[in-house]
């Protein structure tokens, strides 16, 4: 007799099962149906102050469902060696992918396939807006180059870009003073001046409100020239900072930490950060040094004696003096210990990494935080004008000039690399860049992107070099048919075009929604009707099967096309198949008289065989389909599979938890009829 698939356990178990399905049935449902997800997120965050993000997985439609085009070309092989053609197809499915991906089309559908003597290249480009640039793009010769480092000093703004930026400048400064004035005559106009033109996206739909700007370093000069002012005043000049004019009216002031102002002596020794290289001082002997110095300063003394000891840079000059500062700007102990002292005192010796200090305070003064709202207007800088300057620069050596590209081994190592080999332009053209630019990296660029950046270790002459690194074998082979087809472009020529419009893929969805929507309620009506309450435990696992299934396809993702919703529609029916042999077998074991633990637990392991052997069936007719048919069959095929898989999930262990509970509740006694028993029929059990 074969081993029971089910064995009944205690009612903890049970329950603990029962809350790992409900957990899974939220999750599965929130990836399902994001809408619903996100509104409890919304609420989360508003009440509780969480910071939960929003779920945007969605579906990835195909072709037939978005809307699209469909190209077919054919590739040129004539050049191309018999053994080498399906490597150089390969490489040019991974150029047309890379380019099509530059213009924004997501997952686009490639496949390449011999016709006969010919090779084709089918090409479905979902989504899509603009055709005509997909062609145009997708023909281009793929271009190889490799690129230097650039070393070239940025150029300056001609004598016209000057006058231009000042003219801008000027016309900005003249809208500000007219903000200005309006804003000193009615102070409440501010946040719509703010609102109508500030050309600082962060505040702008706020009325131009900053909040309180003491510690937000890009409102330094803002804070400088508001700080003194009282509530509701308006700073009476345009603020000049720099990359705006502004207008600046403060709000709201409140206390804040205090300034203080001082100075200090610092001895330094080997190794502390910041420290001269030829500083030589142990740690030890900085500390004696200081202790030294200790002994010797007074306040009146403490300017003399930093400009002659301290090895602060400038120190010499300015006394120690750093000025004013406030909290937050220096290192925690040295600012701890200088705010702990009372004006006019000096410190015991502080540590720090850079070194030992003496603090002398000099001062300290109370100091306002503002709230301000303000008007930007933006100023026009030498950055707006000038381009970003390229991180690389051409050599002139192109894919022209490479013969060869192709997977090689290190010889002592045994790890992979590429191969390269060049003309006789291309030899002396690599000649020189390597020979200038030893220990530097020379970077290979493939359709405008980075696709590698080796260092030059040694001058090559010989026209061939190799491309290391940490390469498996796959990745260097797909290296190599990169190189390859920016070297030796595989001519194709468009043969068929058609283009899809997204009203008939619209159509297409409703249609389908409508078809699987439909397709559930047949079902769980049926089951309903025929099988009573276990019949609408079938339907609950239904239900947790197209939430499970739906989640699979967006986290794949799978491209769902018409043939793939078909094949979720048909696993829909199929995805009963097991509770309806389990049922079925239920029902027999009713009758023997088994008592319902009985009954169950043989429905459930005399069930499991057929089940098993069916679907097993079903997934290798998916499997031939999807390894041997089109791209539309595969969609079909896959989606089956996936459904299959999670019917049998579902019914053994989702229909089986749910059963156990509810028939082991007094419903069983109370309401026979609802689980296929005649009251007579229980009575006997």
């Amino acid at each position: 007799m074969s081993k029971p698939i089910t064995s009944f356990v205690s009612r903890s178990a049970l329950k603990k099962r029962a809350i790992l399905l409900v957990l899974l049935a939220l999750i599965v449902g929130g990836i399902a149906y994001p809408p619903a997800t996100n509104k409890v997120i919304d609420t989360l965050n508003y009440w509780v102050g969480t910071h939960f993000g929003h779920v945007e997985k969605g579906f990835v439609l195909g072709l037939d469902l978005q809307g699209g085009t469909h190209l077919d070309y054919e590739a040129d092989v004539s050049k191309v060696a018999q053994n080498e053609r399906a490597s150089a197809l390969d490489g040019v499915r991974d150029v047309i992918e890379r380019r099509v991906n530059s213009i924004g089309v997501s997952e686009p559908q490639i496949t390449t396939a011999q016709a006969g003597n010919s090779w084709r290249v089918s090409v479905d480009l979902a989504g899509i807006r603009d055709v005509s640039q997909a062609i145009k793009l997708i023909g281009e010769t793929p271009i190889l180059e490799f690129k230097e480092q650039n070393t070239d000093a940025p150029r300056s703004l001609t004598d016209e870009e000057k006058a231009k930026m000042d003219a801008d400048n000027k016309a900005a400064l003249d809208k500000a003073n007219e903000d200005l004035k309006k804003v000193l005559a009615d102070p409440a106009s501010i946040e719509d001046l703010a609102k109508d033109h500030s050309s600082d996206d962060a505040s702008k739909a706020l009325g131009g409100d900053l909040g309180f700007i003491k510690d937000k370093t890009q409102y330094k000069d803002i804070y400088d020239a508001t700080k003194g002012l009282g509530m509701g005043q308006v700073y009476p000049k345009v603020i000049d900072t720099t990359d705006a004019y502004v207008v600046a009216e403060v709000v709201e002031t409140k206390a804040a930490d205090p300034e203080i102002q001082a100075r200090h002596i610092l001895i330094q020794y080997a190794g502390a950060t910041g420290a001269s290289t030829s500083t030589t001082m142990t740690k030890d002997e900085a500390k004696q040094r200081i202790e030294e110095i200790k002994k010797e300063v007074t306040p009146q003394n403490f300017a003399e004696l930093a400009k002659k000891y301290s090895q602060e840079p400038g120190a010499d000059e300015s006394g120690g003096d750093l000025g004013w500062f406030g909290k937050d700007v220096m290192v925690e102990d040295f600012e701890k210990a200088a705010y702990a002292l009372k004006t006019g005192e000096i410190s015991d010796v502080i540590e720090t990494q850079f070194g030992y200090h003496l603090i002398y305070k000099t001062g300290e003064r109370p100091v306002n935080d503002v709230h301000v709202r303000a008007i930007f207007e933006k100023k026009t800088t030498e950055a707006d004008i000038l381009p970003p300057q390229d991180e690389w620069k051409s050599t002139q050596l192109t894919g022209k000039q490479l013969k060869k590209a192709n997977i090689d081994f290190d010889q002592r190592t045994g790890s992979a690399q590429v191969a390269l080999q060049f003309d006789d332009e291309g030899k002396q053209l690599f000649a020189d860049i390597t020979k200038r630019n030893l220990g530097k990296p020379v970077a290979i660029f493939l359709d405008g992107q980075p696709i590698s950046m080796p260092t030059v270790q040694s001058e090559i002459t010989g026209g061939e070099a190799v491309i290391t690194g940490n390469f498996t074998i796959d990745e260097a082979k797909l290296l190599a048919q990169r190189l390859q087809a920016g070297a030796l472009p595989v001519p194709i020529k468009l043969i068929a075009q058609q283009t899809v419009g997204p009203t008939l893929g619209q159509d297409s969805v409703k249609k389908s929604i409508e078809a699987g929507l439909l397709g559930f309620l047949l079902v769980a009506l049926f089951m309903i009707v025929w099988y009573r309450l276990p019949g609408l435990v079938a339907v609950v696992a239904l239900a947790l099967y197209a939430g499970i299934s739906f989640s699979i396809f967006k986290l794949l993702p799978v491209t769902l096309t018409l043939s793939g919703i078909a094949g979720f529609v048909l696993s829909i029916g199929m995805a009963v198949d097991a509770n309806v042999l389990i049922f079925e077998r239920l029902k027999e074991e009713f009758k023997l008289g088994k008592t319902w633990q009985t009954a169950l637990e043989e429905a459930f392991r005399r069930a499991w065989t057929s089940i098993r052997d069916g679907n097993l069936t079903t997934l290798i007719s998916c499997g031939v389909l999807y390894w041997f048919s089109s791209a539309i069959i595969r969609g079909f095929a896959l989606t089956l599979a996936i459904g299959v898989v999670i019917s049998m999930f579902t019914a053994v262990v989702t229909t089986r938890t749910i059963m156990q509970m509810v028939m082991s509740s007094s419903l069983m006694k109370r309401a026979p009829w609802l689980f296929m028993l005649s009251r007579q029929t229980e009575e006997k059990k």
